[in-house]
């Protein structure tokens, strides 16, 4: 391998593929986090020299949380690092999306790291001031392929941003191309969505084209990221991560950010599961997908030994069995069309408004399903299918909630304003989360990404929404969201906001952002849960309810982060999440 990193010992340059351990990296490991949080550093090594015992060639250093210190805790970690024989000896990768982490962490790390990362999304001046930066300090770089107009997600798009950013820093940075480490955006696969069913067959061609026309390069990504739709079922995942790894390895993909203590190798996974996923990966296509869901659904079933009822089709006279009110939520639960007319038919017989129903065993099945996706017992792409069952349905009632809006009968289902914020240039789950709601008769004003405080205030004032979403997947974002929800409250808006992205989350939503705002601000975990928890906001029935009930948890969770208080173990192992 043609490139010069090190810790207190060189890589070996005989090595073809680097696997970067990413369980130092408190947006990644929930277990690394509470250790860094409550000051268990000791413990925190540990986790470091596991990886390395485990075959980690070098190791990703991330602490990108907002209820953190980064830059602080970076230094502090690396110190100890540096002092430690086991884990000093390997290169490490400066991970944050923070800037100004990154150029403190390179004054104190030993040897000649990696920088993850920079990109072009705030212009050519920043990325090559930054770039000259990180090569006066002696370190290898990894790219990302943003630019101005946001993250690549085709094929085009990879090349055009990975062979411009590649010119700059050689020709204008005077960087040698072997420090050049691309990213060409590992995303997520078998979502549902078919413009997502092609992103790890564009990766793959990338990982060829980078090689072929852009000498000397390495191409990286984060592996974990491909499987999100399937999270719930590790062995689904990681046979998913074994199987593009190995297609990427042989196109030229040399480093990944993986988990080095996998279970499931490449040659573990039996034939006609491994069909399926090439299928999805190298043959994308509806069918692939749906193929892959069907898999990791019966085996999800088979490792709960039947306890999981819900996964199991229900034969069509005991459907017909169900209550009106059992059979749409059924429905809605397996995205099922099929004789949805006659039962919306017989619904609109029972209740007084159409909205009604939506409101009701509609909203039902939807709170079924995301405690359902919540569980693990349900997959991303499964959630899609549902939302455009709910969609349907919708539409087979539309005509009749407009008429009842003429005799004063019904009202909208309401306008939601979303955004991704400044600085932030993710939007694959803001989409999803549009589709969802759009799925279920709100009207979605998307505003994009990269979007200042001011716009979303203006574009809030312009439109008059009925609540709002702010989407962010980089611990900055963070900082952005309080900077946005501060001014709409200065506007003198009240609507909820609603809270989501990978950093996010109900801790850092009650302490950092909801005591800037005076309307509810609701952090929301996954796309499915969105509608059935804006719903009771703007119902006028169960707002106020909602909104103590939202005050009295926020207020107990600051209280909690305040005085944290112990619990008996018996009560914290039932409190386990079954993902880490």
């Amino acid at each position: 391998m043609q490139i010069d990193i090190c810790g207190l010992e060189p890589l070996d340059r005989n090595v073809a593929f680097v696997g970067v351990g990413e369980r130092c990296n408190v947006a990644g490991s929930r277990k690394f986090l509470r250790l860094i949080s409550e000051g268990s550093y000791e413990e925190a090594l540990n986790i470091a020299r596991r990886q390395v015992q485990d075959g980690a060639l070098v190791l990703d250093i991330n602490m990108d949380d907002g209820l953190l210190d980064a830059r602080k805790e970076m230094v502090h970690f690396l110190h100890l690092i540096g002092s430690d024989p086991d884990i000093c000896r390997v290169p490490l990768m400066i991970d944050s999306s923070d800037w100004n982490v990154i150029s403190e962490a390179l004054k104190c790390v030993q040897g000649k790291s990696i920088v993850n990362s920079i990109s072009l999304k705030e212009g050519e001046d920043v990325f090559l001031t930054r770039a000259r930066y990180i090569r006066r300090m002696g370190a290898a770089v990894v790219v990302m392929a943003f630019d101005e107009e946001g993250q690549a997600t085709t094929f085009k798009r990879r090349i055009e941003i990975c062979a411009r950013a590649y010119h700059l820093l050689v020709e204008v940075v005077g960087m040698p191309a072997e420090d050049i480490i691309f990213d060409p955006n590992v995303l997520s696969v078998a979502t549902g969505m078919a413009e997502h069913d092609a992103y790890a067959w564009d990766f793959l061609r990338t990982v060829e084209w980078i090689k072929a026309n852009l000498p000397g390069a390495h191409i990286s990504g984060g592996i974990s990221n491909l499987s999100f739709s399937f999270r719930g079922n590790n062995y689904i995942r990681e046979a998913m991560h074994a199987v593009f790894l190995y297609e990427g390895m042989l196109r030229g993909m040399d480093f990944a950010i993986v988990n080095p203590s996998a279970k499931v190798s490449y040659a573990d996974i039996p034939q006609e599961h491994l069909a399926v996923i090439e299928d999805v990966l190298l043959r994308p296509s509806a069918q692939a997908s749906e193929a892959l869901i069907e898999l990791a659904s019966t085996l999800s079933a088979q490792s709960d030994n039947g306890i999981s009822k819900d996964k199991k089709s229900v034969p069509q006279d005991e459907a017909h069995a169900m209550s009106l009110e059992e059979r749409l939520a059924y429905k809605l639960q397996k995205g099922i069309a099929e004789g949805l007319e006659e039962d919306i038919s017989e619904a609109l017989s029972r209740y007084p408004r159409a909205v009604d129903i939506i409101e009701g065993p509609l909203m039902e099945g939807m709170n079924c399903v995301g405690q359902l996706f919540g569980e693990g017992k349900m997959f991303l792409p499964q959630v899609v299918k549902t939302a455009r069952t709910m969609k349907r349905a919708v539409q087979i009632l539309q005509p009749h909630i407009e008429a009842q809006k003429q005799m004063g009968k019904s009202s909208r289902q309401g306008r939601v304003l979303l955004a991704t914020v400044k600085g932030d240039v993710h939007d694959i789950g803001k989409n999803i989360v549009s589709v969802v709601m759009a799925c279920n008769g709100y009207e979605v004003i998307d505003l994009g990404v990269m979007v200042p405080p001011e716009e979303i205030v203006r574009a809030a004032l312009d439109h008059k929404p009925d609540a709002i979403g702010l989407s962010g997947l980089i611990t900055p974002s963070l900082h952005e969201m309080v900077e946005a929800v501060s001014q709409l409250a200065q506007a003198g808006i009240r609507v909820p906001v609603m809270i989501g992205g990978a950093t996010t989350s109900a801790l850092h939503t009650a302490l950092k952002i909801a005591p800037v705002y005076e309307g509810p601000v609701l952090w929301v975990k996954d796309a499915s849960q969105n509608c059935p928890v804006l719903s009771r906001f703007l119902n006028v029935h169960t707002a106020d309810e909602a909104m103590l009930s939202l005050c009295k948890e926020q207020e107990a969770i600051r209280q909690s982060y305040q005085s944290p208080s112990l619990v008996p173990i018996d009560e914290a192992r039932k409190n386990k999440n079954r993902f880490f």
